[in-house]
């Protein structure tokens, strides 16, 4: 029996609005539920748009368009793939972040799924309760380390909302392949937990240990059978989880870890555009990252293994990379160092972030701290004294967060800088000219990336597909873009980008032996057909 009146209009893949033509009103019941005038979905666009702007806040913004979302699902990807420039930074960093601190008070209605301790032993059945059967992509976080704005409980849904959204709008994947899911263990921010009456979660300390451990496992398990094709990508987890759990869940399922692995992605395509202005090669040249996390280290992991591709050993790779932490210089003299950061440390005596620089004069400097404000005039002037072009990367979102800003890199190195952000900064005037501060968004590289696992029947996420995503999104990079000092392609050209790197990421995970299957000789074309895009 087809859907007809209200349960039509609700129905947000379904419902049309105004759009509805009048034989569609009459088989659906639908006269007399709508005004009589039809639209065009470029009306309802420019509708959606001018309401959009007329909101005084980017929150506001945020809920209008989660709740079009909710209504009228083509409408907001519609909406959100025209004007992607505009509207990212609404539907993800930075406001996703303020989204994620106010999630519980601005909650309207569900949008993902939740799996908390209370449902331990049962989260196969649980997951049947979702209601789309043919899921194949995942987004999940516990909501410990929500951007760099700390551990965030149950309204870190907002996160796997937002990538799932900037999937679909992005590289096409199909909305209903899409499940965007919070593990809820409790939390320690003290202020949701005890004194929030809003808060949505369980309001105790969070689970750590072997009930935490079993909890993931049965997690896991329960994706395995329940949605045996879909990728499961690890989000926001604290940094000590995220190694942990991507490390032994790797080569179990399709799984990867987009803070550890898409960020070292996006930033290694960023070093190899850059040295399009430089003229160096990646193996002459040397790093130093700000911040010795799960970020900073994916990224020297997976530059690792580009320097080893250029012909470097992996000895002599390492020793071009130095981490700065909270303590100074990583050195190999310290007493203590988790094991992800122990196999970076130099044989430099210690030293603070400053002497640092001074001493070890890297070429490029790697932010990825949360820590606003930590790359100074004295750091960065340095930088700029001491290379032509100083390859000045301040990741961490959201903008509130980043080491440094685009107007300050380019100030204090007297506009030499070639600079790249978490999140969007605007063009900046430099002596008469305009330079582009590319936005390393991991959105250039999750999305191809889900795009071509998905459909290339990749079994495994490895180095090797990592690397040729980072190349395929650097050389899309037009030269005009080159010469004013951006990183990047426009987010205007995403969607064709996205599918250039799902072709890549399939292709290199054929070689590699890393497909269930041959891909089809006319893989690419076949691809672009599967491709969403929202229309009546």
């Amino acid at each position: 029996m087809k859907s007809r009146g209200p349960e039509v209009l609700t129905h947000a893949r379904l419902n049309k609005g105004t759009a509805f033509t009048p034989e569609e009103r009459d088989e659906h019941g639908l006269h007399g539920l709508l005004p009589p005038i039809i639209s065009t979905m470029d009306q309802q666009l420019e509708h959606a748009l001018s309401n959009v702007r007329r909101n005084i806040s980017d929150i506001e913004r945020y809920i209008f368009l989660s709740s079009l979302h909710k209504r009228n699902e083509r409408l907001y990807f519609r909406l959100l793939i025209e004007h992607i420039e505009e509207l990212m930074p609404i539907v993800y960093t930075p406001t996703v972040g303020e989204a994620c601190q106010e999630f519980a008070r601005i909650f309207r209605e569900t949008a993902g799924f939740y799996i908390s301790l209370r449902d331990k032993g049962h989260i196969h059945e649980l997951l049947g309760n979702w209601h789309e059967d043919k899921v194949r992509l995942i987004v999940v976080t516990d909501g410990e380390r929500i951007l760099g704005l700390g551990d965030l409980g149950t309204n870190g849904m907002g996160i796997p909302i937002g990538k799932l959204a900037l999937y679909c709008a992005c590289a096409g994947i199909h909305p209903e392949h899409c499940m965007p899911i919070v593990l809820d263990v409790g939390t320690e921010n003290a202020i949701f937990r005890d004194d929030d009456p809003m808060y949505l979660g369980l309001r105790q300390p969070r689970v750590r240990g072997k009930e935490y451990d079993e909890f993931i496992d049965e997690f896991v398990t329960a994706v395995k059978h329940r949605f045996p094709k879909a990728l499961l990508q690890f989000e926001d987890f604290a940094t000590p989880n995220a190694i942990r759990l991507l490390d032994k869940y790797h080569d179990k399922l399709l799984c990867f870890n987009d803070d550890i692995q898409g960020t070292a992605s996006v930033a290694l395509a960023g070093l190899f555009a850059a040295t399009r202005i430089n003229g160096k090669k990646l193996s002459e040249m040397t790093f130093m990252f700000c911040g010795a996390g799960s970020a900073a280290t994916g990224i020297g992991h997976l530059l690792t293994k580009a320097l080893e591709i250029e012909g470097l050993t992996t000895e002599e790779a390492r020793a071009r990379l130095t981490f700065i932490d909270s303590k100074g210089l990583v050195t190999r003299c310290r007493d203590t160092l988790k094991p992800h950061v122990e196999v970076f440390a130099t044989h430099y005596p210690p030293m603070n972030f400053a002497e640092a620089v001074k001493t070890i004069q890297p070429d490029s400097l790697i932010g990825a701290t949360g820590t606003p404000g930590i790359f100074t005039e004295e750091v960065i002037g340095a930088m700029g004294e001491q290379k032509d072009n100083p390859i000045i990367f301040a990741l961490s979102n959201p903008t509130s967060n980043a080491e440094c800003t685009a107007e300050q890199a380019y100030e204090w190195t007297n506009g030499k800088a070639v600079f790249a952000s978490g999140s969007p900064f605007g063009a900046v005037h430099v002596d008469g000219n305009i330079r582009v501060p590319g936005q390393g968004n991991n959105a250039y590289i999750f999305p191809g990336l889900g795009l071509g696992a998905i459909y290339g029947k990749v079994t495994r996420i490895t180095d090797d597909l990592l690397i040729a995503a980072a190349h395929t999104l650097a050389n899309n990079v037009s030269q005009n873009q080159i010469d004013s000092g951006c990183l990047y392609p426009s987010l205007k050209e995403i969607r064709p980008v996205s599918l250039k790197i799902a072709v890549a990421i399939a292709k290199c995970a054929e070689e590699h032996g890393l497909t269930s299957e041959p891909l089809p000789k006319d893989f690419e074309q076949l691809l672009e057909k599967e491709i969403y895009f929202p229309e009546y």
